[in-house]
Formats: C-alpha cells, sequence, structure tokens
C-alpha cells in the first residue's frame, strides 16, 4: 500500500497559525467579557433595587402617615384617600424584589417588611372602622401613633436591607476588581503564549517553505551545470508541487534532447569516418593494377592470380555491404590481401607474420582497424628504412578483452614526432592521413573511441628500434551488436 502524502498550502499553514493566535486571545477575552459583563448586570440590578426601595422609604415613613393623618384629621375619607392602594403597591414592588434577590439575608429582610406592612395595613382598616362605629379622635390619634411607629420600623427595615444591598455590592465590587486583575494577568499570559506560538508557528513555516525552495534552488543549479539527472522530490507544498512537476518535466526533456544531441553528434561523427573510409588511395588501387599487368606480359599466371584475387578481397571487405561491424577473421584476411599485395612491390625490404588465433575469428570488431596500422608501418617505418624490415601483427583474447599489436622493426620516431602524433590523437579531429593515401593512426584513434565508447584509443611506444602501435577494445559477439549496429557476416 502506497501511502498518500497529504499536500500542505503555505496560505493553510498561516491560516491555521492566525486561528490558533485568534482563538488563543478572544477566548479569555469573551470570558473576561461575560464575566464583567454578568457582574456589571447584578451591579446594576443592586444599583435599580437600591434606588427603588429608597423610593419606598418615602412613602411608607412620610406618604402614608400624612395620608392616614387626614383621614383622622376628616380633610378625606379612608374611601378617598389612596393609602390602601399606595400600601398594596408598596407590598407589590416589594415582592418583585424579593423575586430578584440572591441573598437570602437581602430577602429575609424584605419578607419581615412585607410582613410589617401588613401589620400596618391592620391600623389604617382599624381607623376605618373606628370612624365607623363613630368612636372619638383621641383614638384614632392613638393608632395613628402606631402606624406613625410601624412606619418607622418599616422604614428601618428598607435601612437594613439598603445596607445589606450595599454591602453585598461592594463585595461583588471587589470581586470584580480581583476578576479584572485576574483577566489582566491571564490576557498578559495569553499574549506571551500567543506569541511563543506565533515564533515557532513561523519558524515551522519557514522551514516547512525554505526546505522545498533550498532543493528547488540546488536542484536548478545543478541542472544549470550539467548534472541532467537531478531531480526534485515531491513536495508538500501545494504553492510549489505545480513548479516541481515543471522543473523535473523540463529537466527530463532537457536529458533527452541532450541524448538526442549526443547521439546525434556520434552519429555525424561515424558519417564523417563513414567518408573518410571512402577515401581509399588512389595509388595503391592504380599500382597494384599496373603490377597485375606487369606479371600477366610477363607470363605469370599465378602470380597474377593471387594478387588479383588478393586485390578482391581487399575491396570485398573494405566495403563490407556498408557494415560497420565484421569477424575478427575478415579483418584478418583483409590484412592478409594487403600485405600479399604490398609484398608484390616491395618483395626485398618487407617481411611480415600474422599472429592471430583462429580461435577468436568469430568475434566481432569493428571494421579497417588494423589495416591503417599496417599500412603506416609500412609507409613510415619499413619502406624509408635501409635493408628493409618486418611487420608482426598480433591479436589476443585475454579476460574478455581483444588486445592488438601492430610492431614494425624501421625507422621510428623521434620524440618530438611522438609527441606531435598523441597531440594530434588527442584533439581527435578526423582527417586523412598526411603523405598515405589511407586511413591515419589519428582516424584510427577516433573510431576506437566514439565506436567502443572508451576514453582511451590507440598507444604508441616509439624508438630508434622500430613502432609498436596496440590498442584495447571489449570482445563483442554477433548477437550484442545485431540490435544496435550493422554487422557483416
Amino acid at each position: 500500500m502506497f501511502k498518500i502524502r497529504k499536500e500542505k498550502s503555505i496560505i493553510g499553514k498561516i491560516d491555521t497559525m492566525s486561528q490558533k493566535l485568534v482563538i488563543l486571545l478572544v477566548i479569555p477575552v469573551i470570558l473576561s467579557l461575560v464575566l464583567m459583563l454578568l457582574y456589571a448586570g447584578r451591579y446594576h440590578s443592586a444599583i435599580k433595587r437600591m434606588e427603588t426601595i429608597a423610593n419606598l422609604k418615602h412613602v411608607v415613613s412620610s406618604d402614608i402617615p400624612e395620608s392616614v393623618w387626614g383621614i383622622v384629621s376628616g380633610r378625606e375619607t379612608v374611601a378617598g384617600s389612596k393609602v390602601h392602594s399606595t400600601i398594596h403597591e408598596v407590598h407589590d414592588t416589594l415582592q418583585e424584589i424579593m423575586d430578584r434577590v440572591d441573598e437570602e439575608e437581602e430577602r429575609l429582610a424584605l419578607v419581615v417588611a412585607d410582613r410589617t406592612m401588613q401589620t400596618l395595613e391592620n391600623y389604617v382598616n382599624q381607623i376605618r372602622d373606628n370612624i365607623e362605629e363613630g368612636r372619638s379622635v383621641v383614638e384614632n390619634e392613638e393608632v395613628l401613633n402606631e402606624i406613625r411607629g410601624v412606619a418607622a420600623l418599616v422604614d428601618s427595615m428598607l435601612n437594613d436591607y439598603i445596607a445589606k444591598e450595599i454591602e453585598t455590592t461592594a463585595d461583588r465590587s471587589a470581586t470584580l476588581q480581583l476578576l479584572i486583575l485576574v483577566t489582566a494577568v491571564i490576557e498578559g499570559i495569553v499574549v506571551i503564549l500567543a506569541w511563543v506560538l506565533r515564533t515557532r508557528s513561523m519558524r515551522q513555516t519557514a522551514a516547512f517553505v525554505k526546505k522545498p525552495i533550498d532543493r528547488l534552488e540546488e536542484v536548478t543549479t545543478r541542472l544549470a551545470e550539467g548534472t541532467l539527472d537531478a531531480r526534485l522530490r515531491e513536495t508538500e507544498v501545494t504553492e510549489l508541487r505545480n513548479l516541481t512537476i515543471s522543473v523535473n518535466t523540463m529537466a527530463d526533456r532537457l536529458e533527452e534532447m541532450m541524448q538526442k544531441s549526443h547521439k546525434d553528434e556520434r552519429n555525424l561523427r561515424k558519417a564523417e569516418l563513414r567518408t573518410l573510409q571512402a577515401q581509399i588511395n588512389p595509388h595503391f588501387l592504380y599500382n597494384t593494377l599496373d603490377a597485375i599487368t606487369w606479371k600477366a606480359e610477363a607470363g605469370e599466371k599465378n602470380e597474377v592470380i593471387q594478387l588479383t584475387g588478393a586485390l578482391s578481397n581487399f575491396f570485398r571487405i573494405s566495403l563490407s555491404s556498408g557494415a560497420d561491424w565484421i569477424p575478427i577473421g575478415q579483418e584478418k584476411k583483409h590484412i592478409e590481401g594487403y600485405l600479399t599485395i604490398q609484398q608484390t612491390r616491395y618483395r626485398d625490404i618487407m617481411r611480415y607474420e600474422i599472429d592471430i588465433p583462429d580461435e577468436i575469428g568469430e568475434y566481432y570488431m569493428l571494421k579497417l582497424l588494423l589495416q591503417p596500422l599496417v599500412e603506416n608501418a609500412l609507409y613510415h617505418g619499413i619502406k624509408i628504412k635501409r635493408g628493409g624490415g618486418s611487420i608482426r601483427v598480433v591479436g589476443r583474447l585475454v579476460e574478455n578483452m581483444l588486445e592488438f599489436s601492430v610492431s614494425d622493426t624501421g625507422t621510428g620516431m623521434t620524440t618530438e614526432q611522438l609527441q606531435e602524433l598523441n597531440e594530434r590523437m588527442k584533439e581527435g579531429q578526423p582527417t586523412v592521413s598526411r603523405g598515405t593515401g589511407g586511413f591515419g593512426l589519428v582516424n584510427v584513434n577516433l573510431r576506437i573511441r566514439l565506436y567502443y565508447n572508451q576514453s582511451e584509443g590507440l598507444k604508441i611506444v616509439s624508438d630508434e628500434n622500430g613502432t609498436t602501435v596496440s590498442f584495447r577494445v571489449p570482445c563483442r559477439t554477433k548477437e550484442e551488436i545485431a540490435e544496435n549496429e550493422s554487422f557483416s557476416g
């Protein structure tokens, strides 16, 4: 099971961090506001109740006794006065306040005051009854004095309630102050925690963004330096995902283009070398045909047949139907044909030996590697040496590698000539050999490096006793080259 990597957006990370900070900062503020509003509401309710009680005090201690005095003095009747409605209003107001009071002591004070108001109403009713019975004013004045005493008692009770309410409100005010202080401390702690969270989140977000950006910069730098196999790993950052895909796609296409360019360059170099291969020295052909003519005129039939067969084999193998790879046995026949023809001209000065075992003849090699080396040995070693010399061609299979060498006992090269030749081979420009009509050592060296894809080609050792040119290439079978290379059977 492949684990699906969840993408993470930069904006999402910042949004999440902002939400955390807002929640961290807002919740304490909301709580403190709720508590302060609650306490402020209770404080306001207490003030309203005390204001209402203060108004009742005046009604109880002044308005009701004066109304009763008016009745006793005969200025107004019981029915015409509003004493009963006033007492009932006081009773209803006290009941309403009691329903809103939470503290038991305050409620008890109001309950006692309300019951005392009932006593006050009873005294008013007694005065009414006395008037109806025709009793003296003195008796009603005595009851009025009782009413004034009860009113003063209720006023005192209401004062007690106000005192208790003030005490409770003061406690609530102290609690509110403490709450404000605690809230301020909590807010300070929350601000510190928010700052720590913000710093940590910013570092995490920066690392979250910086790491893929650094990787992007690293990969693009490597691509710019030519490391075309550099690729970006899949990123979790949503905003960088498309850029990562685009960079990897660009790198893939760039690598494909470079591979195609390299392949096209190799094919172009091969085409150039094939063109050079076709530039067989015409003098070699002319001289061979002249030799055949001379032999025919001299009546040397066998020599004519031998030279004609050798020339035919030489060109047949040289062309090989356009193939690049031929069996080692054909390459051996090719140099045998070449040396057979040349020995007709240089019989007195040239001797040769070909030591290539038949056991390796079925393996394949790039064609026309040995003949140019033999030609170079003849024209630049044996031919210009007094008394001539010998050429020896050796081929061996060593640890799945083919090792070939062409040695001559010619004049050899000076140190300067050898250095110049090595410089020309290092440059690797395909050119026709100077002074010869065949391929030079430079071209053979380039073909070995190009077709076998190796850094080293020819190795040359030369002194006054002669020159040895050798090379080492991988052993190839017909099956190994059949898919990608043209070959000759």
